[in-house]
């Protein structure tokens, strides 16, 4: 008998990876049979990499299984990159995810099929790459692929389970010759280390397994503590208060920055980065414009705070303007937007423009004139803002500094009307 039920608990219309092989066969014809029985829907995907000369004729073998069990397949076509320094195995797997995340319909949970000597296998390379908690907390039976649910439910099922199971059900599977190269990592613990460990220790795969489950707990723990430190920490979804920061202990310091940075789908933080952010950009002084780039990002420090932003921030092109009423928003160049919120329009319209240098404005309260950029520093806009802010004119006069500095005219108009004018810059 096999170490999983004889059905799975279904709730949601399932996408089945789908490869062919031993691991993927079993996961579809049990989760074929559990969909069934619960009134569900199952489709499966099969990733089509173009690295095998038999690729086609797999391609061929998945529809024919699939055809016989009743359950739709689509087929993806990727192109690996293997030019982007990732390696072969890992830049196939970012292509599967994203096929995976591209055929997903909103309804539908993502279930795959890694199983327990999977699971040792990932826990001994994170370990051999010096991972601490988070990595060798290594595959979650439970966890995201964007909006979805990203399933694993044989993730505490060894390999020889499925092989029963594919046995006492008669099912066939492809080989994939690849599978017998130990060149890849992966491979030579499968074929080499894991079996030596078992003929010392048995219970080698499980063990292992079961460290990276405890490894999970505790990254789970930490996440909820961060997470909740994090919320402390910001100032905006962006923003993080450099004088809180500088309470945290470093290795807290870096798992919240981490964490940070994920939650607005940056790419994560490397090791060197987060040295640089520790000794240079939290020490340094409060009023210097410095930063920290990886990628084509950056976090930048202004004025006691850090900002999460592109490397290179959009501005609006020299010489743009554009006329605007205020009945629709208004698309600025850089993928910024203004608004007029409260009225249906200004009574004129406006034209709008990039700035240029030397502008004045007549502030609420005042009866002369005072400069534009002295105003701006007045209210702490970051130098990175101040290029992009769009300006209002009406009969040539400014009237406002998008909705950061405000001309006497137009705030009394904007009080009449009970109305305000919102300014979402570019690159946010």
């Amino acid at each position: 008998m096999p170490l999983f039920p004889a059905l799975a608990r279904v709730d949601t219309p399932l996408l089945v990876g789908y490869s062919g092989g031993l691991d993927s066969t079993v996961l579809l014809h049990w989760l074929q049979r559990s969909a069934a029985a619960a009134g569900v829907g199952v489709r499966a995907v099969h990733v089509h990499h173009g690295l095998q000369a038999a690729a086609d004729d797999w391609v061929l073998y998945c529809q024919q299984q699939c055809d016989a069990l009743g359950v739709p397949l689509c087929i993806h076509r990727v192109a690996v990159d293997l030019d982007a320094g990732l390696g072969m195995e890992a830049a196939a797997r970012q292509a599967r995810r994203a096929a995976f995340a591209a055929e997903l319909r909103d309804d539908e949970t993502l279930a795959l099929a890694q199983h327990q000597d999977d699971q040792a296998e990932t826990f001994l390379l994170r370990a051999l790459r010096g991972s601490g908690v988070d990595g060798l907390a290594a595959m979650a039976a439970d966890s995201e692929l964007g909006a979805h649910r990203l399933w694993r439910p044989l993730l505490q099922v060894p390999r020889s389970a499925l092989l029963a199971y594919a046995r006492q059900h008669a099912l066939q599977w492809i080989e994939d010759p690849s599978n017998a190269d130990d060149g890849p990592d992966r491979n030579f613990l499968r074929l080499h280390v894991l079996p030596l460990l078992r003929q010392r220790w048995p219970h080698a795969g499980p063990a292992l397994a079961a460290s990276a489950a405890q490894c999970g707990d505790t990254r789970r723990m930490l996440d909820e503590e961060d997470e909740e430190l994090l919320q402390h920490l910001q100032v905006a979804s962006r923003v993080l208060s450099v004088e809180l920061l500088r309470q945290v202990s470093p290795q807290r310091r870096a798992r919240v920055l981490r964490r940070w940075v994920l939650a607005h789908g940056v790419p994560a933080l490397p090791a060197r980065v987060v040295s640089q952010l520790e000794h240079e950009l939290l020490p340094a002084a409060p009023d210097r414009d410095a930063q920290v780039r990886w990628q084509q990002h950056s976090i930048r420090q202004w004025r006691g705070h850090w900002y999460l932003l592109p490397a290179v921030l959009p501005q609006l092109p020299a010489g743009w303007q554009a006329t605007w009423d205020g009945r629709a928003p208004l698309a600025l160049p850089d993928g910024g937007q203004l608004r007029l919120q409260g009225a249906a329009a200004f009574d004129a319209p406006m034209r709008v423009t990039g700035r240029h240098g030397g502008e004045r404005i007549q502030l609420p309260g005042r009866n002369h004139q005072h400069a534009l950029k002295d105003c701006l520093q007045r209210e702490h806009l970051a130098p990175w803002r101040r290029r992009q802010l769009p300006l209002l004119f009406a009969d040539g006069q400014l009237q406002a500094a998008a909705d950061v500095v405000l001309s006497a005219p137009l705030q009394a108009w904007l009080q009449l009307h009970d109305a305000r004018l919102h300014w979402r810059p570019g690159g946010w």
